[in-house]
């Protein structure tokens, strides 16, 4: 996602916040449903299951979107792109592990503050709508 914001703008990070008066704006995705490898079981890694993704990412408000700059903000479009290439990447053992991959991949952008991210498995029961967690990260203060 880093590849979206010029290293100078990265750097300007600090400044960017005090104009903001620290404040953000939440980039939401809903109930993404992707097939996944993942599971303890030998069951699990004999087949691809259902999985469902929210992540909650707060952002940098850059100020106004008045002027539609797609530049200034931070696209969802590489949330979802980039659980995609964490699954692609082949079997998971456990749901945290992959919430954390997750939260690493959003707070890999400078401009990214926190981000909840929750992992549900859609087929371990048939008796739960889903089994997961959720977890909240934050960046770590500099």
């Amino acid at each position: 996602m880093t590849q979206d914001w010029p290293l100078s703008q990265a750097l300007g990070l600090r400044r960017l916040l005090e104009q903001a008066g620290a404040s953000s704006y939440r980039i939401r995705v809903c109930n993404l449903e992707l097939p996944c490898s993942i599971g303890i079981y030998d069951h699990e890694r004999q087949r691809v299951q259902r999985a469902r993704f929210n992540v909650e990412l707060d952002v940098v408000d850059p100020g106004s979107f008045a002027s539609e700059d797609f530049a200034r903000v931070l696209n969802y479009e590489s949330i979802v792109g980039g659980i995609k290439a964490i699954i692609a990447e082949g079997h998971i053992a456990l749901v945290e592990t992959l919430a954390e991959r997750i939260a690493a991949l959003c707070l890999g952008d400078p401009r990214a503050l926190n981000v909840r991210v929750t992992v549900d498995k859609l087929d371990a029961y048939c008796e739960a709508e889903g089994v997961g967690v959720s977890i909240l990260r934050s960046r770590a203060p500099r």
